[in-house]
């Protein structure tokens, strides 16, 4: 019968606990939400500093009307990117409907040329995000995989490569381990063999550095940086920044740029309103960090099963996907909403709880959430 594998796959993914359903939200906030008249705990969010519960106040236009290329780019869009070059330290910027469409378009773009392609490669490391993998994929460059984190094993890989056009590419923090890329080691090694450098920085913008500028404030500037705004800025849409030229390059050869419609101007004035309120949260980055080494000293001492990351990332690896459910079925009935993590967004057999932490949670919300999953783990 045609199209009979769609029964079978969905029945495959029921079989071994791997069906994803979506969830209906009525309320929430960075620190409670409410699913079918309950309220939980949140600690699924990555509202880290709490700005998506900030109103706006937005009076402009809801459509930008047709693509950036055409009528589409409006005085709102360059004033966003000119300011984000100025914080950040690049030439230019483009924005981005999605962090995901601006990781794959991006890469897709840079390497669309099969005489290009035939002379570059990308080398990822093993936990980049699905947009990351996905970009490379479907461009014309070699995709070359290093060991997470392994300078050694990126230094083989680079030095065995005769590729003339090299791209590094890693996230500022892994968003399922948690942990961040050793950033100067990085750059060390693209300056040693000619290589650029790329960072996905979608989940350490707002948090990391003392100005909450993320990978950026390590000293290290990647040649190509993607921030995103659906996290700690807590609106919506992505920026890619890097040279004038290589801007350019993209408003001649990236697809997803041309051809969509650009992004909303209400939206657009929403992310200069939460990049304000980024730029001013010292506080709440202060209370976060707070939240998160209480998190890690008390679960520790519970004997909970912690990655090795200082990050509001805080997985706890249990391997079995069926495992990993029914403890999240179990923290629910505690009033804990927590994600259960399973392949094929992490490896077979790393299923996890995956804890995020933000500055609205209380010292005891988190006391109680440890308590809960010394229960049931």
């Amino acid at each position: 019968m045609a199209f009979e594998f769609i029964e079978h796959a969905l029945d495959a993914r029921a079989q071994d606990a791997l069906l994803r359903q979506r969830t209906c939200i009525e309320k929430a906030t960075a620190r409670h939400i409410q699913v079918d008249g309950l309220k939980y705990l949140n600690f699924a969010s990555n509202d880290y500093l709490g700005l998506a519960d900030l109103t706006v106040s937005a009076t402009f236009c809801a459509g930008s009307k047709s693509s950036a290329l055409v009528t589409g780019y409006h005085r709102t869009h360059r004033q966003l990117e000119a300011r984000l070059c100025q914080l950040l330290g690049y030439e230019r910027a483009l924005l981005f409907a999605s962090g995901f469409a601006a990781n794959f378009s991006v890469l897709s773009a840079l390497f669309n040329d099969s005489k290009v392609g035939q002379v570059s490669a990308v080398f990822q490391d093993k936990l980049n995000h699905a947009s990351l993998i996905d970009g490379s994929l479907n461009s014309k460059a070699k995709l070359i995989r290093f060991n997470h984190n392994d300078m050694g094993h990126l230094r083989a890989r680079l030095e065995k490569s005769n590729a003339e056009n090299k791209l590094v590419v890693s996230e500022g923090i892994f968003s399922m381990d948690g942990d961040g890329a050793p950033l100067q080691a990085l750059e060390n090694l693209c300056q040693t063999h000619e290589a650029w450098l790329m960072v996905d920085d979608a989940h350490s913008f707002g948090v990391c550095g003392s100005n909450g500028l993320g990978s950026i404030e390590s000293g290290v500037k990647p040649d190509i940086l993607v921030i995103t705004f659906g996290k700690a800025m807590g609106c919506q849409g992505a920026a890619v920044l890097a040279s004038k030229r290589l801007i350019d390059y993209m408003l001649q050869f990236n697809r997803e740029y041309t051809y969509s419609t650009a992004m909303s101007p209400a939206l657009v004035e929403i992310a200069s309103t939460q990049l304000s309120r980024l730029c001013d949260g010292e506080e709440a980055r202060s209370r976060l960090h707070t939240n998160i080494e209480l998190f890690k000293r008390i679960a520790l001492d519970a004997g909970i099963p912690l990655q090795e990351s200082t990050s509001a990332i805080q997985p706890i690896v249990l391997g079995s996907a069926e495992n990993t459910l029914q403890a999240q079925q179990a923290l629910a009935k505690n009033g804990i909403w927590l994600t259960a993590i399973r392949p094929p967004t992490v490896p077979y057999n790393t299923a996890r709880l995956r804890v995020t932490l933000t500055a609205e949670h209380e010292k005891e919300d988190i006391e109680y959430l440890v308590r809960c999953l010394e229960d049931v783990l």
